[in-house]
């Protein structure tokens, strides 16, 4: 019988532009692209040139300081551009696609047969280690070894996230098979179910452990979900995977493809017709909107959520990780004397405006409300980070590079989106998430 977690803390924010059930089939992209940002930690090195024809599967670019972890193509077709910045940083290599898809074909034995050793090659190959993450530090695992466990959340909890269990519904047979392949890789798997997830697959799933956690965003992060059952300590190391990247994996070890379809919720309340998409991943984000969105003008697109995601143009691509596209109102206007208007429709934590008596859901944008300063001790963060520790304290040691505060504080059980919500409360604007990175990066290049 699953185990129920209950969370008081934490914050929903309900905001206008949610997807309706309605899945748009695939259609082919214009273009594709992979951006080395996406992946924390890492220094490319190419494998491709312009004007090189490439399979789905075929490998882009590896880690200079971890070879044996590679990026691959998601797409066949041609490399059409490979775009640089400052001091000729590859920032991203871009695909067109070919009419006719081809794969590279990756050999699988019988997974029950197959070694931990042979597991761990395969995906290493096919490109598909940098769907695993590393808790702590929120990087591509370095090390092979089995991790004390594997966490995997069934939902996402995250202001218009896209129902985990609808993206899902068609992948039952990826997704057994990748709980087997993760299965292979540690001792011990953890799904974090919510109260309203009713996937069939998930209740023939046998010999992994499920945990109901039931409360507010960020109920569905998976750090609060290791917070809660396995904290981490120092020198522990655990491994997480996103719903639809373990369908990803599941297809490898089905078909010997590499074949990164997922489906993605748009939304925002810029959107004409908020929806789900069938894509493959590093789409470009014209193509998927397709005339969808309500006005071009003065609107902030988003690759992920409102409050994690990254802000990208019109005409980019998905980033790697995101299962959502957001748009919303860019907030560059500047209201006269708003801090004393009533403000009906404008969100507030501590209510003081009169729009929590009548507002269901909000139309936000991206505006500031007001300007940075110094960093005050409100006790808001400690009311929407339902875990053990104490964040404005663990934020001052960051900034202060104090390693020694931010171990005893608990550096090793966040990442970023854990402390998003204390971001978007901040009387101060403080620049939470920025600020968490640095610490992590600050860590690993300390300890390493």
């Amino acid at each position: 019988m699953s185990k129920v977690i209950r969370l008081k803390k934490g914050l929903d924010i309900k905001l206008q532009g949610g997807a309706e059930k309605v899945l748009i089939p695939a259609s082919m992209s214009t273009s594709y692209a992979v951006k080395p940002s996406d992946f924390k930690g890492i220094t490319p090195k190419l494998l491709v040139r312009e004007g090189d024809r490439v399979k789905a599967g075929t490998p882009l670019f590896f880690d200079k300081f971890n070879p044996e972890l590679i990026f691959v193509s998601p797409v066949s077709g041609v490399v059409s551009a490979v775009e640089r910045g400052e001091k000729r940083k590859i920032l991203q290599i871009i695909i067109t696609p070919s009419e006719v898809q081809e794969h590279e074909q990756f050999e699988v034995g019988d997974i029950d047969k197959m070694s931990r050793e042979q597991v761990v090659e395969l995906i290493q190959k096919s490109g598909l280690w940098s769907l695993f993450i590393q808790r702590p530090y929120g990087v591509i695992p370095r090390d092979t070894a089995a991790p004390k466990a594997i966490f995997v959340s069934a939902f996402d909890s995250a202001p218009l996230a896209g129902d985990m269990d609808y993206v899902t519904s068609s992948c039952e047979k990826e997704l057994l098979k990748g709980f087997v392949v993760l299965k292979k890789l540690s001792e011990k798997v953890c799904l974090g179910l919510s109260t309203d997830t009713h996937h069939k697959a998930i209740n023939t799933i046998n010999g992994i452990e499920k945990n109901v956690f039931d409360g507010p965003h960020p109920a569905g992060n998976v750090g609060v979900q290791i917070h809660h059952t396995y904290p981490m300590n120092k020198g522990e190391v655990a491994w997480t995977i996103d719903m639809q990247d373990l369908t990803i994996l599941g297809r490898l070890f089905l078909t010997g493809k590499v074949e990164m379809i997922k489906v993605v919720a748009i939304t925002g309340s810029e959107i004409k017709k908020p929806r789900y998409h069938r894509i493959i991943n590093g789409a470009n984000i014209q193509t998927i909107l397709n005339a969808n969105v309500k006005t071009d003008i003065d609107v902030r697109y988003i690759s992920g959520n409102p409050l994690t995601g990254t802000k990208v143009e019109a005409d980019d691509h998905i980033c790697y990780y995101s299962n959502q596209i957001t748009v919303i109102p860019e907030g560059d206007n500047y209201e006269f004397l708003g801090w004393i208007a009533p403000r009906f429709h404008k969100f507030s934590l501590s209510r003081s405006y009169f729009s929590f008596l009548m507002s269901k859901s909000y139309a936000l944008d991206t505006n500031l409300n007001g300007g940075v300063r110094a960093l005050t001790m409100t006790g808001e963060y400690e009311k929407v980070v339902p875990m053990d520790i104490y964040p404005v304290y663990l934020v001052k040691a960051i900034l202060a590079g104090d390693i020694d505060k931010m171990e005893n504080l608990g550096i090793y059980e966040i990442i970023e989106e854990d402390f998003a919500l204390c971001e978007f409360i901040c009387t101060s604007k403080t620049p939470v998430q920025e600020i968490v990175r640095s610490g992590l990066d600050l860590m690993i290049k300390e300890l390493s």
